[in-house]
């Protein structure tokens, strides 16, 4: 008689762990596939059932969903003597796993060949330690901390306007985005098609650049935009005016800014002072992150601009308005989501480990 499957039902902090394990490919193919069996068990399918899905036999299937049903999560960890043993002594492979911070002088950082060879072992070996060890010297991020003394109160008053946008007003995230450059390509690429992807060359022309000022509204999502040949504060103060006489009269307005010297400038203090519907809210220096008009950019460019060819400032603007014509067609939010303490927390984090260093 064939044994019944257990019956598995999920927290949810389980079922959050085991969708990142899925989803994760930084991973194991075992534990994305432990994961799968049991997120599919919890929707009461049976092994012959989740057997075909992940390509595994029953017996496999039955076997992680039973230590799951016994042990939770720990039950999909590999129980320790498992495997072949390894023949590298302990003081290998703490030589290894020591010294992948301290490359030599004339080095960078550490590759699997060049600590293969310092340390005598295989280029497997060493990819191997660094693998279970959670180690990625090839690997480096960027970063910058604000060092803004009012950091935290413009910090607080920019997700106040995301989570608790005013009544009777709208919230635009504003910004130029300079410096557009019109390359036209110095020949013909390939287009896209089975079996080969689309090729573009590696020379260029440049025929000139443009400036994009744009205002993201917060909750509609829609675009005002402006395209100048130069960013001074005479082209903002012509794109506030412009955003004036696209927005209702009625209606107040808080600009969501950062401190480049153009938002800044007498001429333009002396006119928002005339114009009191205008709100400006500056982002901390260094902060740019906190204004959603960057996350736009970053699609306007990877959508209409990094795979064009521009003979012409004039062609580079037609793409860009043919562009912002569409998204605001089908305009969609870009919603912030991030809970302010805890992004406050993991920066906090990030200057103890900085000063730390």
């Amino acid at each position: 008689m064939s044994r019944v499957a257990a019956r598995i039902e999920l927290t949810e902090p389980e079922r959050k762990e085991l969708e990142r394990r899925e989803r994760a490919h930084s991973g194991s193919f075992r534990d994305r596939q432990r994961a799968k069996i049991i997120l599919l068990a919890s929707q009461s399918l049976e092994n012959q059932e989740i057997a075909g899905k992940v390509k595994l036999s029953r017996m496999a299937v039955g076997k992680w969903r039973e230590r799951f049903s016994l042990e939770r999560m720990a039950g999909l960890v590999d129980t320790p003597g498992r495997g072949r043993l390894s023949s590298l002594e302990p003081e290998q492979i703490e030589a290894v796993l020591s010294r992948v911070v301290q490359p030599p002088a004339h080095l960078r950082r550490w590759s699997c060949r060049t600590m293969a060879r310092e340390s005598g072992l295989s280029k497997s070996a060493v990819q191997k330690l660094w693998a279970g060890n959670d180690l990625k010297p090839h690997l480096s991020r960027t970063f910058k901390l604000s060092t803004d003394p009012e950091f935290e109160a413009k910090f607080w008053d920019i997700i106040g306007l995301y989570f608790n946008p005013p009544d009777q007003a709208l919230v635009l995230c504003c910004d130029e985005k300079s410096q557009i450059q019109a390359l036209s390509r110095s020949q013909p690429g390939l287009p896209l098609k089975a079996g080969h992807i689309q090729t573009r060359t590696h020379d260029y022309y440049r025929n000139g650049t443009v400036t994009l000022f744009a205002a993201l509204d917060y909750l509609q999502g829609k675009i005002i935009a402006r395209t100048d040949r130069r960013h001074t504060h005479r082209e903002w103060l012509g794109f506030l005016k412009h955003i004036d006489e696209q927005t209702p009269v009625d209606v107040q307005l808080h600009l969501i800014v950062d401190n480049y010297s153009t938002h800044k400038h007498p001429k333009v203090k002396a006119w928002l002072a005339r114009h009191r519907r205008f709100h400006i809210h500056f982002t901390p220096t260094s902060a740019s992150w906190l204004n959603l008009v960057e996350r736009f950019f970053r699609d306007l460019t990877q959508q209409a601009i990094v795979r064009g060819s521009f003979e012409s400032v004039r062609v580079l603007v037609e793409a860009i308005d043919a562009y912002l014509a569409h998204h605001n067609l089908k305009a969609k939010r870009y919603v912030w989501r991030a809970d302010g303490a805890e992004v406050l927390r993991k920066i906090n984090k990030a200057w103890a480990v900085a000063t730390d260093g």
